[in-house]
Protein backbone atom coordinates (compact mmCIF):
# COMPACT_ATOMS: atom_id res chain seq x y z
CA UNK A 1 0.00 0.00 0.00
CA UNK A 2 1.90 3.55 -0.85
CA UNK A 3 0.17 5.54 1.01
CA UNK A 4 3.15 7.86 1.58
CA UNK A 5 3.54 7.71 -2.38
CA UNK A 6 -0.32 8.21 -2.87
CA UNK A 7 -0.32 11.11 -0.95
CA UNK A 8 2.57 13.08 -2.38
CA UNK A 9 1.69 12.42 -5.62
CA UNK A 10 -2.60 14.08 -4.71
CA UNK A 11 -2.99 17.65 -5.98
CA UNK A 12 -5.86 20.13 -5.70
CA UNK A 13 -6.86 19.94 -9.09
CA UNK A 14 -10.21 21.42 -11.10
CA UNK A 15 -8.99 19.26 -14.14
CA UNK A 16 -7.04 21.82 -15.66
CA UNK A 17 -4.28 22.14 -12.51
CA UNK A 18 -5.48 23.77 -9.10
CA UNK A 19 -9.46 24.74 -7.70
CA UNK A 20 -10.16 28.72 -8.42
CA UNK A 21 -8.91 31.16 -6.83
CA UNK A 22 -11.22 31.63 -3.54
CA UNK A 23 -12.54 28.18 -3.79
CA UNK A 24 -10.16 26.13 -1.85
CA UNK A 25 -11.42 23.98 0.60
CA UNK A 26 -11.39 23.77 4.26
CA UNK A 27 -8.09 21.71 5.37
CA UNK A 28 -10.09 20.56 8.40
CA UNK A 29 -13.22 19.97 6.03
CA UNK A 30 -11.20 17.28 4.33
CA UNK A 31 -9.51 15.75 7.50
CA UNK A 32 -12.85 14.94 9.37
CA UNK A 33 -14.01 13.54 5.69
CA UNK A 34 -10.49 11.15 6.10
CA UNK A 35 -10.67 10.61 9.25
CA UNK A 36 -14.52 9.81 9.63
CA UNK A 37 -14.04 6.99 6.64
CA UNK A 38 -10.86 5.83 8.59
CA UNK A 39 -12.56 5.44 11.84
CA UNK A 40 -15.71 3.54 10.12
CA UNK A 41 -13.69 0.79 8.47
CA UNK A 42 -10.98 0.50 11.80
CA UNK A 43 -14.41 -0.06 13.88
CA UNK A 44 -15.90 -2.90 11.63
CA UNK A 45 -12.57 -4.83 12.43
CA UNK A 46 -13.85 -4.69 15.82
CA UNK A 47 -17.48 -4.16 15.88
CA UNK A 48 -18.48 -7.53 15.16
CA UNK A 49 -16.52 -9.52 18.14
CA UNK A 50 -19.27 -9.02 21.03
CA UNK A 51 -21.70 -9.47 18.46
CA UNK A 52 -20.71 -13.54 17.29
CA UNK A 53 -22.91 -15.40 20.27
CA UNK A 54 -26.03 -13.18 18.33
CA UNK A 55 -25.19 -13.97 15.26
CA UNK A 56 -24.68 -17.32 15.54
CA UNK A 57 -27.79 -17.98 17.09
CA UNK A 58 -29.75 -16.22 14.76
CA UNK A 59 -27.87 -17.66 11.23
CA UNK A 60 -26.07 -21.03 13.31
CA UNK A 61 -22.74 -21.97 11.35
CA UNK A 62 -21.02 -22.83 14.41
CA UNK A 63 -17.33 -21.73 15.52
CA UNK A 64 -16.13 -22.34 12.37
CA UNK A 65 -18.75 -19.82 10.70
CA UNK A 66 -18.40 -16.99 13.37
CA UNK A 67 -14.48 -17.22 13.05
CA UNK A 68 -15.06 -16.45 8.95
CA UNK A 69 -17.31 -13.36 10.17
CA UNK A 70 -14.13 -12.16 11.64
CA UNK A 71 -11.81 -13.27 9.34
CA UNK A 72 -13.56 -12.55 5.50
CA UNK A 73 -13.03 -8.71 6.16
CA UNK A 74 -9.69 -8.98 7.43
CA UNK A 75 -8.11 -11.10 5.21
CA UNK A 76 -9.57 -8.98 1.94
CA UNK A 77 -8.52 -6.12 4.00
CA UNK A 78 -5.25 -7.29 5.09
CA UNK A 79 -4.20 -9.07 1.10
CA UNK A 80 -6.43 -6.16 -0.73
CA UNK A 81 -4.09 -3.25 0.74
CA UNK A 82 -1.06 -4.55 -0.84
CA UNK A 83 -2.22 -2.92 -3.90
CA UNK A 84 -4.73 -0.12 -3.19
CA UNK A 85 -2.11 2.12 -2.60
CA UNK A 86 -1.50 1.75 -5.67
CA UNK A 87 -4.72 1.67 -7.10
CA UNK A 88 -5.28 5.37 -5.58
CA UNK A 89 -2.82 6.74 -7.24
CA UNK A 90 -4.33 5.57 -10.55
CA UNK A 91 -7.57 6.51 -9.99
CA UNK A 92 -7.29 10.02 -7.97
CA UNK A 93 -7.29 10.00 -3.77
CA UNK A 94 -11.03 11.62 -3.79
CA UNK A 95 -12.16 8.93 -6.75
CA UNK A 96 -10.73 5.69 -4.65
CA UNK A 97 -12.32 7.09 -1.33
CA UNK A 98 -15.56 7.53 -3.13
CA UNK A 99 -15.48 4.28 -4.11
CA UNK A 100 -14.32 3.08 -1.20
CA UNK A 101 -17.16 4.51 1.03
CA UNK A 102 -19.68 4.07 -1.71
CA UNK A 103 -18.91 -0.07 -1.69
CA UNK A 104 -18.01 -0.06 2.07
CA UNK A 105 -21.73 1.53 2.81
CA UNK A 106 -23.23 -0.83 0.27
CA UNK A 107 -21.73 -4.05 1.82
CA UNK A 108 -22.80 -3.17 5.35
CA UNK A 109 -26.46 -2.91 4.23
CA UNK A 110 -25.80 -6.51 2.52
CA UNK A 111 -24.32 -7.40 5.73
CA UNK A 112 -27.55 -5.87 7.77
CA UNK A 113 -29.94 -8.12 5.45
CA UNK A 114 -28.19 -11.31 5.22
CA UNK A 115 -30.49 -14.06 5.71
CA UNK A 116 -27.73 -16.76 5.81
CA UNK A 117 -24.41 -17.01 7.12
CA UNK A 118 -22.80 -17.91 3.93
CA UNK A 119 -24.27 -14.11 2.70
CA UNK A 120 -22.89 -12.81 5.50
CA UNK A 121 -19.42 -13.54 5.01
CA UNK A 122 -19.76 -12.44 1.25
CA UNK A 123 -20.95 -9.24 2.55
CA UNK A 124 -18.04 -9.01 4.69
CA UNK A 125 -15.47 -10.03 2.35
CA UNK A 126 -16.73 -6.89 0.09
CA UNK A 127 -16.64 -4.73 2.75
CA UNK A 128 -13.15 -5.75 3.43
CA UNK A 129 -11.99 -5.15 -0.16
CA UNK A 130 -13.60 -1.88 0.18
CA UNK A 131 -11.76 -1.05 3.36
CA UNK A 132 -8.47 -1.37 2.07
CA UNK A 133 -9.35 1.21 -0.97
CA UNK A 134 -10.49 3.54 1.92
CA UNK A 135 -7.29 3.25 4.32
CA UNK A 136 -4.89 4.83 1.55
CA UNK A 137 -6.77 7.22 -0.07
CA UNK A 138 -8.49 8.48 3.36
CA UNK A 139 -4.46 9.34 4.31
CA UNK A 140 -3.99 10.63 1.02
CA UNK A 141 -6.75 12.92 1.44
CA UNK A 142 -5.33 14.04 4.61
CA UNK A 143 -1.47 14.84 3.24
CA UNK A 144 -2.62 16.38 0.15
CA UNK A 145 -4.81 19.08 2.45
CA UNK A 146 -2.04 19.91 4.53
CA UNK A 147 1.29 21.93 2.45
CA UNK A 148 3.28 22.87 6.02
CA UNK A 149 4.69 20.14 7.16
CA UNK A 150 4.34 20.48 10.72
CA UNK A 151 0.57 20.95 10.56
CA UNK A 152 0.51 18.07 7.93
CA UNK A 153 2.21 15.95 11.13
CA UNK A 154 -0.40 17.26 13.59
CA UNK A 155 -2.95 16.29 10.78
CA UNK A 156 -1.93 12.43 10.51
CA UNK A 157 -1.81 12.34 13.76
CA UNK A 158 -5.75 13.68 14.47
CA UNK A 159 -6.28 11.04 11.72
CA UNK A 160 -4.13 8.00 13.26
CA UNK A 161 -5.87 9.06 16.56
CA UNK A 162 -9.54 8.46 15.14
CA UNK A 163 -8.56 4.82 14.38
CA UNK A 164 -7.67 4.42 17.92
CA UNK A 165 -11.05 5.82 19.18
CA UNK A 166 -12.73 3.38 16.76
CA UNK A 167 -10.69 0.39 17.89
CA UNK A 168 -11.66 1.47 21.99
CA UNK A 169 -15.37 1.74 20.93
CA UNK A 170 -15.74 -1.29 18.64
CA UNK A 171 -16.47 -3.40 21.17
CA UNK A 172 -19.21 -0.99 23.31
CA UNK A 173 -20.57 0.42 19.98
CA UNK A 174 -20.91 -3.98 19.29
CA UNK A 175 -22.25 -4.17 22.41
CA UNK A 176 -24.55 -1.87 22.97
CA UNK A 177 -25.99 -1.92 19.24
CA UNK A 178 -26.73 -5.83 19.56
CA UNK A 179 -28.44 -5.81 23.14
CA UNK A 180 -30.64 -2.65 22.30
CA UNK A 181 -31.22 -3.18 19.05
CA UNK A 182 -30.09 -6.08 17.40
CA UNK A 183 -26.64 -7.46 15.69
CA UNK A 184 -28.03 -6.64 12.13
CA UNK A 185 -27.44 -2.80 13.64
CA UNK A 186 -23.75 -2.78 14.06
CA UNK A 187 -23.77 -3.01 10.01
CA UNK A 188 -27.27 -0.63 9.87
CA UNK A 189 -25.32 2.12 11.29
CA UNK A 190 -22.79 2.59 8.85
CA UNK A 191 -24.74 4.13 6.15
CA UNK A 192 -25.35 7.00 7.78
CA UNK A 193 -22.26 7.46 8.38
CA UNK A 194 -21.02 6.20 5.15
CA UNK A 195 -23.22 9.03 3.59
CA UNK A 196 -22.00 11.57 5.87
CA UNK A 197 -18.93 10.64 4.48
CA UNK A 198 -19.72 10.62 1.07
CA UNK A 199 -21.57 14.43 2.06
CA UNK A 200 -18.37 15.49 3.25
CA UNK A 201 -16.44 14.51 0.06
CA UNK A 202 -18.19 16.68 -2.05
CA UNK A 203 -16.35 19.62 -0.12
CA UNK A 204 -12.77 18.19 -0.75
CA UNK A 205 -10.61 18.86 -3.67
CA UNK A 206 -10.31 16.70 -6.67
CA UNK A 207 -6.71 14.58 -6.89
CA UNK A 208 -4.99 14.34 -9.65
CA UNK A 209 -4.44 10.81 -11.15
CA UNK A 210 -0.86 9.04 -11.86
CA UNK A 211 0.34 5.95 -13.91
CA UNK A 212 1.01 3.54 -10.90
CA UNK A 213 2.12 -0.01 -11.76
CA UNK A 214 -0.03 -2.84 -10.25
CA UNK A 215 1.40 -6.16 -9.68
CA UNK A 216 -2.03 -8.80 -10.51
CA UNK A 217 -0.22 -11.55 -10.50
CA UNK A 218 1.57 -11.14 -6.98
CA UNK A 219 -1.86 -9.65 -5.50
CA UNK A 220 -3.92 -12.72 -6.60
CA UNK A 221 -1.23 -14.98 -5.45
CA UNK A 222 -0.97 -13.27 -2.06
CA UNK A 223 -4.92 -14.21 -1.78
CA UNK A 224 -5.03 -17.48 -2.91
CA UNK A 225 -2.17 -18.44 -0.14
CA UNK A 226 -3.75 -16.48 2.53
CA UNK A 227 -7.63 -17.47 1.74
CA UNK A 228 -6.29 -21.33 1.62
CA UNK A 229 -3.74 -21.07 4.57
CA UNK A 230 -7.25 -19.73 6.80
CA UNK A 231 -9.37 -22.10 5.09
CA UNK A 232 -7.17 -25.22 6.09
CA UNK A 233 -6.42 -23.81 10.00
CA UNK A 234 -11.24 -23.45 10.58
CA UNK A 235 -12.09 -26.47 8.61
CA UNK A 236 -9.26 -28.37 8.81
CA UNK A 237 -9.73 -32.39 8.37
CA UNK A 238 -9.06 -33.67 4.46
CA UNK A 239 -10.35 -30.81 3.21
CA UNK A 240 -7.91 -28.91 5.24
CA UNK A 241 -5.04 -30.51 4.34
CA UNK A 242 -6.16 -30.07 0.49
CA UNK A 243 -6.52 -26.25 1.07
CA UNK A 244 -2.77 -26.06 3.05
CA UNK A 245 -1.44 -28.27 -0.06
CA UNK A 246 -2.99 -25.17 -2.27
CA UNK A 247 -1.89 -22.48 -0.05
CA UNK A 248 1.90 -23.87 0.26
CA UNK A 249 1.91 -23.73 -3.97
CA UNK A 250 0.29 -20.35 -3.81
CA UNK A 251 3.18 -19.25 -1.33
CA UNK A 252 5.78 -21.01 -4.15
CA UNK A 253 4.05 -19.09 -7.00
CA UNK A 254 3.88 -15.83 -4.43
CA UNK A 255 7.82 -15.86 -3.92
CA UNK A 256 8.82 -16.73 -7.76
CA UNK A 257 6.64 -13.83 -8.76
CA UNK A 258 7.80 -11.69 -6.91
CA UNK A 259 11.44 -11.97 -7.42
CA UNK A 260 10.41 -11.67 -10.93
CA UNK A 261 8.49 -8.49 -10.67
CA UNK A 262 9.65 -5.09 -11.81
CA UNK A 263 6.99 -3.15 -9.36
CA UNK A 264 6.11 -6.57 -6.75
CA UNK A 265 3.59 -5.69 -4.45
CA UNK A 266 6.14 -7.14 -1.45
CA UNK A 267 8.96 -6.80 -2.23
CA UNK A 268 11.41 -9.62 -0.93
CA UNK A 269 14.55 -7.56 -0.31
CA UNK A 270 12.79 -5.42 2.38
CA UNK A 271 13.42 -7.96 4.74
CA UNK A 272 16.84 -8.23 3.84
CA UNK A 273 17.09 -5.11 6.20
CA UNK A 274 17.02 -6.32 9.66
CA UNK A 275 15.05 -3.67 11.29
CA UNK A 276 12.46 -4.23 8.62
CA UNK A 277 12.06 -7.56 9.61
CA UNK A 278 12.60 -7.09 13.44
CA UNK A 279 9.50 -4.53 13.18
CA UNK A 280 7.00 -7.47 10.95
CA UNK A 281 8.07 -9.55 13.33
CA UNK A 282 6.66 -7.90 16.38
CA UNK A 283 3.88 -6.29 14.88
CA UNK A 284 2.28 -9.31 13.77
CA UNK A 285 2.95 -10.73 17.08
CA UNK A 286 1.23 -7.97 19.35
CA UNK A 287 -1.49 -8.32 16.22
CA UNK A 288 -2.32 -12.05 17.18
CA UNK A 289 -2.06 -11.32 21.16
CA UNK A 290 -4.13 -8.23 20.80
CA UNK A 291 -6.86 -9.47 18.78
CA UNK A 292 -6.69 -12.92 19.63
CA UNK A 293 -7.90 -11.74 23.29
CA UNK A 294 -10.92 -9.80 21.94
CA UNK A 295 -11.96 -12.44 20.57
CA UNK A 296 -11.60 -15.15 23.13
CA UNK A 297 -12.63 -13.09 25.94
CA UNK A 298 -15.96 -11.84 23.67
CA UNK A 299 -17.35 -15.15 23.56
CA UNK A 300 -15.92 -16.06 27.48
CA UNK A 301 -18.05 -13.43 29.45
CA UNK A 302 -20.91 -14.14 26.83
CA UNK A 303 -20.85 -17.97 26.35
CA UNK A 304 -18.84 -19.00 29.28
CA UNK A 305 -20.25 -16.17 32.18
CA UNK A 306 -23.63 -15.85 30.26
CA UNK A 307 -23.59 -12.06 29.93
CA UNK A 308 -25.24 -9.80 27.38
CA UNK A 309 -23.51 -8.45 24.74
CA UNK A 310 -23.60 -4.71 26.00
CA UNK A 311 -21.79 -6.24 29.45
CA UNK A 312 -19.25 -7.41 27.70
CA UNK A 313 -18.38 -4.56 25.32
CA UNK A 314 -18.42 -2.55 28.26
CA UNK A 315 -15.92 -5.01 30.16
CA UNK A 316 -13.35 -4.43 27.09
CA UNK A 317 -13.20 -0.27 28.04
CA UNK A 318 -10.34 -0.40 30.52
CA UNK A 319 -8.50 -2.20 27.65
CA UNK A 320 -9.24 -0.31 24.96
CA UNK A 321 -10.09 3.09 26.56
CA UNK A 322 -6.29 3.96 27.86
CA UNK A 323 -4.71 2.90 23.82
CA UNK A 324 -4.92 6.20 22.15
CA UNK A 325 -3.13 7.80 25.07
CA UNK A 326 -0.34 5.39 25.81
CA UNK A 327 0.51 5.56 21.92
CA UNK A 328 1.20 9.16 22.59
CA UNK A 329 3.15 8.40 25.22
CA UNK A 330 5.10 5.39 23.47
CA UNK A 331 6.11 7.97 20.30
CA UNK A 332 7.65 9.98 22.69
CA UNK A 333 9.75 7.89 23.80
CA UNK A 334 10.34 6.30 21.09
CA UNK A 335 11.79 10.17 19.91
CA UNK A 336 13.69 10.70 23.40
CA UNK A 337 15.19 6.59 23.77
CA UNK A 338 15.29 5.20 19.98
CA UNK A 339 12.82 2.48 19.05
CA UNK A 340 14.23 -0.15 21.22
CA UNK A 341 13.87 0.29 24.81
CA UNK A 342 9.53 1.29 24.45
CA UNK A 343 9.33 -2.17 22.07
CA UNK A 344 11.12 -4.37 24.80
CA UNK A 345 8.93 -2.85 27.76
CA UNK A 346 5.89 -2.98 25.71
CA UNK A 347 6.33 -6.60 24.62
CA UNK A 348 7.69 -7.67 28.19
CA UNK A 349 4.26 -5.73 29.38
CA UNK A 350 2.06 -7.73 27.30
CA UNK A 351 3.73 -11.13 28.41
CA UNK A 352 3.16 -10.51 31.78
CA UNK A 353 -0.45 -9.31 30.80
CA UNK A 354 -0.99 -12.86 29.03
CA UNK A 355 0.86 -14.93 31.76
CA UNK A 356 -1.75 -13.61 34.24
CA UNK A 357 -4.86 -14.42 32.62
CA UNK A 358 -4.04 -17.75 32.28
CA UNK A 359 -5.35 -17.95 36.12
CA UNK A 360 -9.06 -16.88 34.72
CA UNK A 361 -11.61 -19.30 34.81
CA UNK A 362 -15.60 -18.82 34.81
CA UNK A 363 -15.83 -18.33 38.36
CA UNK A 364 -13.43 -15.30 38.07
CA UNK A 365 -15.44 -11.78 38.82
CA UNK A 366 -15.96 -10.13 34.81
CA UNK A 367 -14.96 -7.04 36.53
CA UNK A 368 -11.52 -8.34 37.73
CA UNK A 369 -10.92 -9.86 34.19
CA UNK A 370 -11.57 -6.37 32.73
CA UNK A 371 -8.73 -5.37 34.57
CA UNK A 372 -6.54 -7.88 33.95
CA UNK A 373 -6.74 -7.12 30.29
CA UNK A 374 -5.08 -3.82 30.93
CA UNK A 375 -1.44 -4.98 30.86
CA UNK A 376 -1.82 -6.99 27.53
CA UNK A 377 -3.38 -3.50 25.54
CA UNK A 378 -0.97 -1.43 27.54
CA UNK A 379 1.96 -3.18 26.13
CA UNK A 380 0.42 -3.34 22.56
CA UNK A 381 0.36 0.19 22.81
CA UNK A 382 3.85 0.61 23.90
CA UNK A 383 5.23 -1.55 21.05
CA UNK A 384 3.46 -0.55 18.29
CA UNK A 385 4.51 3.32 17.51
CA UNK A 386 7.98 2.51 17.59
CA UNK A 387 8.36 -1.02 15.69
CA UNK A 388 6.19 1.22 12.77
CA UNK A 389 8.78 4.23 13.57
CA UNK A 390 11.29 2.20 12.93
CA UNK A 391 10.71 0.30 9.72
CA UNK A 392 9.64 3.83 8.43
CA UNK A 393 13.51 5.05 9.07
CA UNK A 394 15.06 1.91 7.63
CA UNK A 395 13.79 2.58 4.32
CA UNK A 396 14.29 4.92 2.04
CA UNK A 397 11.82 7.62 1.38
CA UNK A 398 10.07 6.58 -1.66
CA UNK A 399 9.41 3.59 -0.44
CA UNK A 400 8.12 4.30 2.87
CA UNK A 401 4.70 3.70 2.03
CA UNK A 402 4.80 0.51 0.36
CA UNK A 403 6.69 -0.64 3.72
CA UNK A 404 4.00 0.81 5.43
CA UNK A 405 1.60 -1.52 3.13
CA UNK A 406 3.82 -4.32 3.93
CA UNK A 407 3.38 -4.00 8.17
CA UNK A 408 -0.06 -3.20 8.10
CA UNK A 409 -1.20 -6.14 6.25
CA UNK A 410 1.32 -8.14 8.00
CA UNK A 411 -0.49 -6.79 11.36
CA UNK A 412 -4.02 -7.70 9.48
CA UNK A 413 -3.09 -11.18 8.41
CA UNK A 414 -1.77 -12.11 11.85
CA UNK A 415 -5.31 -11.06 13.75
CA UNK A 416 -6.82 -12.82 10.91
CA UNK A 417 -4.82 -16.09 11.52
CA UNK A 418 -4.92 -15.55 15.41
CA UNK A 419 -8.85 -16.08 15.43
CA UNK A 420 -8.74 -19.05 13.06
CA UNK A 421 -6.35 -20.62 15.09
CA UNK A 422 -7.72 -19.98 18.30
CA UNK A 423 -11.33 -20.83 17.37
CA UNK A 424 -10.38 -24.11 16.68
CA UNK A 425 -8.17 -24.51 20.04
CA UNK A 426 -11.49 -23.36 22.30
CA UNK A 427 -13.76 -25.62 19.71
CA UNK A 428 -12.57 -28.63 22.46
CA UNK A 429 -13.09 -27.50 25.53
CA UNK A 430 -12.90 -23.71 26.07
CA UNK A 431 -10.62 -22.55 29.02
CA UNK A 432 -8.32 -25.48 28.09
CA UNK A 433 -8.01 -24.02 24.49
CA UNK A 434 -8.19 -20.01 25.63
CA UNK A 435 -4.94 -21.21 27.90
CA UNK A 436 -3.35 -22.45 24.98
CA UNK A 437 -3.98 -19.51 23.03
CA UNK A 438 -2.80 -17.30 25.43
CA UNK A 439 0.20 -19.50 25.91
CA UNK A 440 1.63 -19.07 22.08
CA UNK A 441 0.50 -14.87 22.29
CA UNK A 442 3.07 -15.59 25.23
CA UNK A 443 5.90 -17.65 23.17
CA UNK A 444 5.17 -15.40 20.08
CA UNK A 445 5.81 -12.22 21.80
CA UNK A 446 8.93 -13.46 23.96
CA UNK A 447 10.98 -14.64 20.57
CA UNK A 448 10.05 -11.16 19.11
CA UNK A 449 10.95 -9.27 22.24
CA UNK A 450 14.39 -11.01 22.23
CA UNK A 451 14.89 -10.52 17.97
CA UNK A 452 13.92 -6.69 18.99
CA UNK A 453 17.04 -6.35 21.44
CA UNK A 454 18.75 -6.57 17.81
CA UNK A 455 17.60 -3.10 16.92
CA UNK A 456 19.91 -0.20 17.86
CA UNK A 457 19.34 1.48 21.26
CA UNK A 458 19.04 4.50 19.78
CA UNK A 459 16.96 6.25 17.07
CA UNK A 460 16.42 4.60 13.91
CA UNK A 461 17.55 7.59 12.16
Amino acid sequence: MSTNHVADSCQLTDGQGKLPAGKQPSPALTLTTALLGFALITLDASVVNVALPSIGSALGGGMSGLQWVVDAYTLAFAALMLSTGAFSDRAGASRAYAIGITVFTLASAACGLAPSLPALIGARVVQGAAAAVVLPASLALVRQAYGDPVRRARAVAAWAAGGSVAVALGPVAGGALTTAWDWRGIFFINLPLGAVALALLVRAPRSERRPAPLDLPGQLTAVVTLTALTFAVIEGGATGLVALAVAGLAAVAFVRVEARQAHPVVPLGLFRNRTVSVAVAAGAAVSVAFYGVVFLFSLFFQQLQGRSALYAGLMFLPMTGLIGVTNVVSGKLASRYGPRPPMLVGQGLAVVGLLILLYVDAGTSPAVVAVLLVPLALGCALTVPPLTAAMMDAVPAERAGLAAGVLNAARQVAGGLAVAVFGVLVSDGFEAGMRLSLGISAALLLVTGAVSFRLSGRSAR
